[in-house]
């Protein structure tokens, strides 16, 4: 009998943008650098982008797809205040496809040993989990984190209040995840200090066998002799005088015998192996999946009210012993962090504290009223609060503010496309060879060399009209060794004549490459995906 396959379906689901490739242009005066090193780690070409994240993230994608270590993000849950005018089928419909557009992204730019965090709450999280299970593979999900975000009871009337959120964890390759454990020093409390005897904390285990299957007759091969220190045959045996086993097999004890790594001591007359266990030098255990142990939201409004001017504008603040777990779990020194929804900028301030790169983006004014001071005071070394007391903050580093550049094309005054004033020759020839699948590398030698896609083939980009001479000119500056895409106005030529020039006219070229001067991918329903309820096979499994 064949099995159907079963996916989470929704109205719209099939409809996905096609999303320009954005070139990102740096404000110097937005962006904030420390007046001098402060460590020789310091960090100072971190990305705090203004912008539609959609369109960032596709922005980011040709630069950094295989490259973010930690990607949390903290999206909007409550769409009943996006969505009140839609009924819940739909509403939940649109805040999938909102969701998947970015979260197959943000699956690019991962690492194979990265992970994804996403926080979400009760109104979402079974429908998320289904969704990230079909982008991700069900393999690779690793768990769901609970985090207590409320350490007092409501005051409200209703018989229960929601005082936990999800993070749900996913690996972008399970096989490659390595996650770090919990430091636990306490664990030292289990072993003896060093003495005359070792240089480093250990404590002395049996080699019998104690407890449970801990007879000879549980383990046979396991019950044989070893000679003592005096000559004497020594057998595994209980106290009651029942006959044991030892704890480790017979090679393994005779390698331990040949490298002289039995520890014996008298007990009465008899002499009883044991051997010796090390402290680990980084003592860890595993850490639960509910966390309570982390600070609340509580705590974090207070910390918040320190570093900016308003909090009113976060309900849930994420706290920064929240980002430091996850980071640490998922991260080492040097490594990048992202976070497409900045919110209060919670996950660059730890990242940056923490030693890690970190790239975030956020739309909304707090941008500039909330996380830019606050990542300021970061900086300066006049944050103090959050985590910077356990990492011994000190400042230093920086970052580097950008903003989304406008589509390429606009339209004119007649309904063409046409080639967007706002952009200059350089910003044209990045956003060109965005486009075209080149990296946008300028020589200061061959005038016509704007990017390159291999060791051989270049792109050269002009709004000019290039006549046939001009041509020539170029095509022989390339050489037979070499290939060139010419991005051009016009051209007076076939554009088959040079065997070494692919002649391309803008913006015809381009036209079809994406969807042009659209600027808003958020939250607001109007600039959401919207389609005709489809006919859904019954055999599936119908959500909505």
């Amino acid at each position: 009998m064949s099995k159907t396959k079963l996916e989470l379906t929704w109205i719209g689901k099939d409809k996905r943008p096609k999303l320009e490739p954005r070139i990102l242009l740096e404000d110097p005066s937005k962006s904030y650098h420390a007046s001098q090193k402060v460590t020789e780690n310091d960090i100072f070409d971190n990305k705090l982008i203004f912008g539609d994240n959609l369109l960032a993230l596709k922005a980011l994608e040709q630069e950094y797809t295989g490259k973010v270590k930690c990607i949390y993000i903290d999206p909007p849950f409550n769409t009943k205040q996006a969505f009140e005018y839609y009924d819940d089928g739909l509403e939940h419909s649109l805040w999938l496809s909102l969701m998947r557009d970015r979260i197959v992204l943000l699956k690019n730019l991962l690492t194979s040993d990265g992970v994804i965090w996403v926080h979400c709450d009760d109104n979402e999280k079974a429908y998320l989990k289904v969704a990230m299970d079909e982008i991700f593979g069900r393999d690779n999900f690793l768990t769901t984190f609970i985090w207590q975000k409320v350490d007092s009871p409501s005051e409200n009337k209703k018989p229960f209040y929601s005082d936990h959120d999800y993070i749900l964890c996913y690996a972008k390759n399970v096989e490659n995840v390595r996650l770090k454990q919990k430091v636990d020093l306490s664990i030292l409390d289990a072993y003896r200090k060093p003495d005359e005897t070792s240089d480093q904390p250990y404590r002395d285990r049996l080699l019998k066998k104690n407890g449970k299957n801990s007879l000879r007759k549980d383990r046979p091969s396991m019950y044989f002799s070893i000679p003592g220190p005096e000559g004497i045959d020594v057998y595994p045996i209980h106290d009651d005088g029942k006959e044991a086993r030892w704890a480790h097999g017979y090679d393994s004890v005779q390698r331990m015998l040949e490298r002289d790594e039995l520890i014996w001591k008298k007990r009465g007359d008899s002499w009883v192996p044991y051997t010796r266990e090390y402290a680990p030098a980084n003592p860890t255990k595993p850490y639960a999946t509910i966390w309570t142990d982390v600070q609340t939201t509580r705590q974090s409004k207070a910390h918040l009210k320190q570093v900016t001017p308003d909090i009113s504008l976060f309900d849930t603040p994420k706290p920064e012993p929240l980002l430091e777990r996850i980071i640490h779990m998922s991260t080492d020194s040097g490594d990048l962090v992202l976070d497409s929804f900045a919110g209060s900028g919670t996950t660059g301030a730890v990242a940056h504290k923490m030693g890690r790169r970190w790239i975030m983006v956020e739309l909304g004014e707090h941008c500039h009223t909330h996380i830019a001071p606050r990542l300021q005071k970061v900086i300066d070394g006049d944050d103090q609060g959050g985590i910077s007391k356990s990492v011994n903050w000190q400042g230093g580093g920086g970052f580097r503010y950008y903003s989304l550049a406008p589509s390429l094309l606009q339209k004119d005054q007649w309904d063409n496309w046409i080639i967007n004033k706002a952009y200059n020759a350089e910003m044209l020839a990045e956003a060109v060879c965005k486009l075209e699948g080149f990296t946008y590398a300028p020589s200061d030698v061959n005038w016509w060399n704007h990017g390159y896609s291999t060791e051989t083939d270049f792109i050269y980009v002009t709004t000019q009209n290039l006549s046939v001479e001009q041509l020539e000119k170029i095509s022989e500056e390339v050489g037979s060794d070499r290939t060139l895409l010419v991005m051009c106005g016009a051209f007076r030529c076939k554009a088959d004549r040079f065997s070494n020039l692919t002649i391309k006219k803008m913006p015809k070229a381009v036209m079809k490459h994406c969807e042009w001067a659209h600027d808003d991918y958020s939250l607001n329903v109007q600039n959401l995906p919207m389609a005709e309820p489809a006919n859904i096979n019954p055999e599936q499994n119908d959500l909505f």
